[in-house]
């Protein structure tokens, strides 16, 4: 069994920083000490200051596999995950066939197990026509249902108001819904058509896909979360008045109803569709800079839980397509931690509450068995991160598989390093050990 020694580590975890070595053995950690001998141990790897965090956990991406691998696939987006520090994610079901059945759920699992460099879990896709199929997911094995009450690909639009409050009534596991009303974005997405033909410009996408859109369904969603005591996960809120809807007077562990802010939401407003125009087309839309100051200030004070990633890929030639034709979503994976350490170097947000919300509070909501801390006899599942060693997106530097990013011509003050899961030291520097996969997140439930 390998042992791996980190020596003199800024660790972060559970609200502190201190100075210490680290032993990894074999999948785990083994010890966190002031002091550790090298004698005996298979690798030394010397920080020197850096900062050891625990791996990041994504709970919202979308690897595309099966069905649209010319735009991704769980292969490629994993590498993208551990060259950005992300050693878990839970990917969603609007792949191509929907994960509708318990059988397509399990072939998603069997490619995540033959091919993801990272730890995974697959949600389970809800429609109009499978509760019986949804109640059959197993809590311990599977991350949660993911309902779509907005536009998604194929059949995964739950539209149907006799459905939803099933779902709600009898789920018992983690519900994670994309909230967006569907009849309201139909008739914005209409009026702007006559008004511009195809050619909308990129700047109205928040008009389109509105505050008004986003507000009215994850209301809803609380409302009937509130009434059959569901378990609800909101994902990417994007407005500043959604987040009235959550609470920070309850422990993490106790809340029925929590929420997800994303990167791009945290970063970026709509002066920025002026350049980067369909590159930050994401569904909810990105929007004023008054709501992405308001989303942060709800997850500094803990009514906003987790910061994810809704790393959704499609090609540079989608992409280059007028307003309708360009799909939405974009690579996020790869530069989600070094994002938001740069929001720590602009003195927005600290290194603890990184953590807090990146790696242990996804641990917590999901209840993960044994990641998402420090902590010996937990997982090595850990990211070195040197927080002045300055670099500049650009393509070359892009592992996603569509070969493209929204940070392009950034630079960000840190940068990853070293990348373990499960003890695997799977990136260091650019390069990728792909001796050992990721393991199947399983759930203490």
């Amino acid at each position: 069994m390998k042992t791996i020694l980190i020596k003199g580590a800024n660790i972060v975890n559970e609200g502190n920083i201190f100075l210490s070595d680290l032993l990894i053995k074999g999948q785990k950690i083994e010890n966190i000490a002031p002091e550790i001998a090298e004698n005996e141990v298979d690798e030394v790897i010397y920080a020197n200051g850096k900062y050891l965090l625990p791996g990041v956990i994504d709970d919202q991406v979308h690897f595309r596999e099966p069905g649209l691998t010319h735009k991704a696939d769980i292969y490629s987006e994993s590498r993208a995950a551990v060259a950005g520090g992300v050693t878990s994610f839970m990917e969603m079901p609007n792949t191509v066939p929907n994960t509708l059945t318990q059988e397509l759920l399990e072939k998603k699992y069997a490619i995540g197990a033959e091919r993801s460099l990272a730890n995974y879990s697959f949600y389970m896709g809800a429609s109009n026509d499978n509760l019986e199929e949804v109640l059959k997911t197993d809590p311990k094995n599977v991350c949660g249902v993911k309902v779509f009450m907005g536009s998604s690909t194929g059949n995964m639009l739950v539209d149907d108001s006799a459905v939803l409050e099933k779902i709600f009534k009898e789920v018992k596991m983690l519900i994670a819904t994309h909230c967006e009303d569907e009849s309201t974005i139909r008739a914005n997405s209409a009026a702007y058509k006559e008004k511009y033909g195809e050619n909308v410009p990129f700047h109205c996408h928040p008009e389109i896909r509105s505050e008004e859109a986003c507000y009215k369904s994850s209301s809803r969603a609380v409302q009937l979360a509130k009434k059959y005591n569901s378990r609800l996960h909101i994902l990417h809120i994007s407005t500043a008045k959604e987040t009235s809807l959550f609470q920070n007077d309850i422990p993490l562990k106790e809340k029925r109803i929590t929420a997800e802010a994303c990167v791009h939401h945290l970063w970026f407003d709509d002066r920025d569709y002026q350049k980067k125009g369909s590159l930050i087309k994401w569904n909810p839309a990105v929007k004023t800079q008054q709501d992405k100051e308001g989303i942060l200030q709800a997850l500094l004070e803990d009514r906003i839980d987790v910061v994810a990633t809704d790393h959704a890929p499609h090609t540079l030639e989608e992409k280059q397509n007028s307003y309708f034709m360009a799909p939405s979503g974009g690579p996020l994976i790869q530069h989600t931690l070094v994002a938001m350490l740069e929001l720590y170097h602009q003195e927005k947000i600290g290194l603890e509450k990184i953590v807090e919300k990146m790696c242990h509070n996804p641990a917590i909501m999901f209840e993960i068995k044994k990641r998402g801390f420090i902590r010996e006899g937990y997982f090595a599942d850990l990211v070195l991160v040197d927080l002045d060693d300055a670099w500049e997106v650009n393509r070359k530097n892009v592992v996603a598989k569509c070969g493209w990013s929204p940070f392009e011509g950034q630079t960000f003050q840190a940068k990853v390093s070293h990348t373990f899961v499960s003890g695997h030291l799977a990136y260091h520097k650019g390069q990728f050990n792909e001796e050992q996969k990721g393991m199947r997140l399983r759930f203490d439930r």
